[in-house]
């Protein structure tokens, strides 16, 4: 079988066997987070605490523990590990938020309208310089290589992904590169690291390597989709941020491509800025409905997951195999 054609499962798939197989290490990993964000400056577990608390899925962590689970690791190195992938996310959403401008994350206030942009910032550094404090504890150069090499595609990620904003003629595969690197990247990382510490060969390596790195693709395309298919309630974030901040999303670009010339000249000006009111974005619903492109891109998102299952078919059936394939049809057919 193929990657492209591996069935969902007919139930629908949850995140509950991955939570269920990571459930006591994420009891060890959520006591470093806790320790490791306090500070003598009350401000900072304060903000940190914000968004940490706020209700996010730890998925990242979790795929850590998971796969040094699914590779038979019995030691204890990977919570400090999972504990810095998840600042190293925190850290990053923090950033993000301020140049978004986002007033929602995870269905409350974002950190930025709450401390204002200045703390946001710093508190975010700090999250990165504790990230890297239990790397350099960990005592591992390839687990600082791998890590450290994740924080500097995150970046370059996002600056491709600002310097991309309202242009127009973004194609699929330019986005696909922003989002490898925005978001899988550290979607690979946080997988490999579980066949790191359990001094496994390249080929294991590289295969969870590569779960995660498709797995993180999947995620994001249906992220895209999600802005443009669900109300804000349900996906934590207002409803057309990324309309309203001309980000060129896979249903955008599927919508453009496929449209008319008059709707081309929607999309043009709506992408540069000039057409954002709650009429235009409703608009902008009504083409992506017309031409499917919020089921494209969860087509897309399918072919990733696929990918991401096949990715450790080289390692024996059991839990951990089976609830992180579960994890990769749970991030396609989620709806927040």
């Amino acid at each position: 079988m193929t990657a492209d054609v591996v069935p969902l499962p007919r139930r629908r798939p949850t995140l509950d066997p991955m939570l269920a197989l990571t459930a006591h290490g994420m009891n060890a990993v959520n006591a470093v987070i806790l320790e490791r964000m306090q500070s003598d400056i009350p401000l900072i577990p304060r903000l940190a605490g914000h968004l940490i608390s706020g209700g996010g899925k730890r998925l990242r962590p979790m795929l850590t523990l998971a796969g040094a689970e699914l590779v038979g690791y019995q030691g204890a190195r990977h919570h400090k590990l999972a504990a810095a992938v998840e600042f190293i996310h925190t850290a990053t959403l923090l950033h993000d938020d301020v140049v978004d401008g986002s007033e929602l994350r995870r269905g409350k206030a974002a950190a930025n309208i709450i401390f204002g942009n200045p703390a946001t910032v710093l508190v975010g550094d700090f999250l990165f310089s504790r990230a890297f404090e239990l790397m350099t504890e960990d005592g591992s150069l390839k687990v600082l290589k791998i890590l450290s090499g994740a924080s500097a595609i995150i970046a370059e990620g996002e600056v491709s992904q600002l310097t991309a904003q309202r242009q127009i003629e973004t194609s699929e595969e330019r986005y696909l590169q922003i989002i490898g690197a925005k978001t899988a990247a550290l979607f690979a990382a946080a997988s490999r690291i579980g066949a790191v510490v359990a001094e496994c060969g390249e080929r294991e390596e590289q295969a969870l390597d590569d779960y995660g790195r498709n797995l993180g693709v999947a995620f994001q395309l249906v992220d895209d989709a999600i802005d443009y298919d669900s109300d804000a309630a349900e996906m934590g974030k207002d409803r057309g941020d990324d309309f309203r901040e001309g980000k060129m999303t896979l249903p955008v670009i599927f919508a453009y491509s496929r449209g008319t010339p008059e709707e081309r000249k929607f999309w043009q000006a709506a992408i540069a800025g000039h057409r954002t009111s709650d009429d235009d974005l409703a608009e902008a619903i009504a083409l992506i409905g017309k031409y499917d492109a919020v089921e494209a891109t969860r087509d897309r998102a399918r072919h990733f997951a696929a990918r991401a299952v096949d990715a450790i078919s080289i390692f024996p059936d059991g839990k951990a195999r089976a609830a992180m394939a579960e994890a990769a049809h749970f991030a396609v057919a989620r709806g927040y």
